[in-house]
């Protein structure tokens, strides 16, 4: 199930994930009803900080698969009449996963969380031209992701994803999580947003403020001129050398906010780590007291049909610019697993307009532009 990802699809069909910018790999899976295997492991004699110490691979996966429980947990408690439906799967060369796909709650009208983690002896060549330091080592990668579409037009969707990828000497964290509301409640947006900073800052003050640039950049439709939301945190290739932002747009706000900090003092794959796992765990502090806030709102068919108009975005994203979907359609991957992060209902209306001055209106202007939520003050408006 690709849960609007360049990097693991979690429900059968094919798995993905970016090893470096450009270069995707991707195994086909087969899918059936038993327990996955025990996680890989490597004997690993090095001890260097910077290196995966010998148990990284189980501690990464029991950690992506308590997320998922937490998560699923939560979100069941939170919605109070939806429950997960999960579909298990085993890959034959090595790994396998948990889909967890909700339908018609109470709360949430669709919503996948996923845990998924593959292995194998050996990178294709394509890889190992890229990063010939990997030749001779077997490699692993692991990673949950979420998306939810509430019904309420006054609660946002969410997109959340963290992943870890190894192989020998290589290897990285990435992820994220972002907020796209369909109304506007700055007090909602500062909420998510001053959550996410937090859980930075416990580990380095340039995480949050790079990563919410790079996450303004990376969920932006250039053809729409608009972000998909209020955004959040993205990062990739974090293996605790070298610069914070790594990826494609070298003249960006994220790329030339890293550069003005500089490379951060060597860290290690432990404090890395320790830095997903707090940013995993701020997603239910961060969302659910914005669930529980609006819930309750009464709204008409202008809210709920403003909401599935907007939904259009998310798919418009998704279809054109998300990495992973747009690899997975067109190396034939499996449909339904690919599009199964999309909205059940959506619609578009030609040349829509807003009307001045209304929350619609206010959603546009101020909104899907990006703000400096953290900061983000009640006796203040964006600007």
């Amino acid at each position: 199930m690709y849960l609007h990802c360049d990097h693991l699809e979690t429900c059968g069909g094919i798995i993905t994930w970016r090893l470096d910018l450009g270069i995707i790999a991707h195994l086909r899976l087969k899918s059936d009803n038993r327990n996955f295997m025990t996680v890989s492991t490597t004997l690993k004699t090095a001890t260097s900080p910077f290196l995966p110490p010998a148990d990284s691979r189980a501690r990464v996966s029991q950690f992506m698969k308590t997320l998922q429980d937490e998560i699923c947990q939560s979100l069941e408690q939170l919605d109070g009449d939806g429950k997960f439906k999960e579909d298990s799967w085993e890959r034959s060369e090595g790994g396998g996963g948990r889909s967890r796909v909700m339908r018609e709650g109470n709360v949430f009208e669709s919503g996948g969380v996923n845990f998924s983690q593959v292995w194998g002896e050996s990178l294709p060549a394509l890889i190992l031209a890229k990063h010939p330091e990997a030749a001779g080592h077997d490699f692993y990668a692991t990673g949950t992701s979420m998306v939810l579409h509430p019904r309420s037009p006054y609660l946002p969707t969410v997109h959340l994803n963290y992943r870890y990828f190894e192989a020998g000497p290589i290897w990285w964290f990435g992820g994220g999580v972002d907020l796209t509301p369909y109304y506007p409640f700055a007090e909602d947006a500062a909420h998510f947003h001053k959550t996410l900073k937090a859980a930075c800052d416990r580990h380095h003050p340039g995480y949050y403020p790079t990563f919410k640039l790079w996450c303004d950049e990376y969920f932006y439709l250039p053809h729409r001129q608009e972000t998909r939301g209020v955004g959040g945190l993205f990062f990739d290739y974090q293996n605790a050398q070298g610069p914070l932002y790594r990826d494609q747009n070298v003249k960006g706000k994220a790329a030339e906010y890293s550069k003005n900090v500089g490379n951060p003092e060597p860290r290690s794959w432990e404090s890395l780590f320790a830095f997903v796992q707090d940013c995993g765990r701020a997603f239910l502090p961060a969302y659910t007291p914005i669930v529980e806030k609006h819930r309750s709102k009464a709204y008409g068919s202008r809210e709920r049909d403003f909401q599935l108009y907007r939904r259009g975005r998310y798919v418009e994203f998704n279809l054109v610019y998300d990495r992973g979907t747009t690899f997975g359609l067109q190396t034939n991957g499996r449909t339904e697993s690919i599009l199964m992060s999309l909205p059940p209902l959506v619609r578009w209306e030609y040349c829509f307009e807003p009307e001045p001055n209304s929350p619609e209106a206010e959603l546009y202007s101020k909104f899907l532009k990006p703000q400096d939520w953290a900061n983000w003050m009640p006796q203040q408006s964006p600007t």
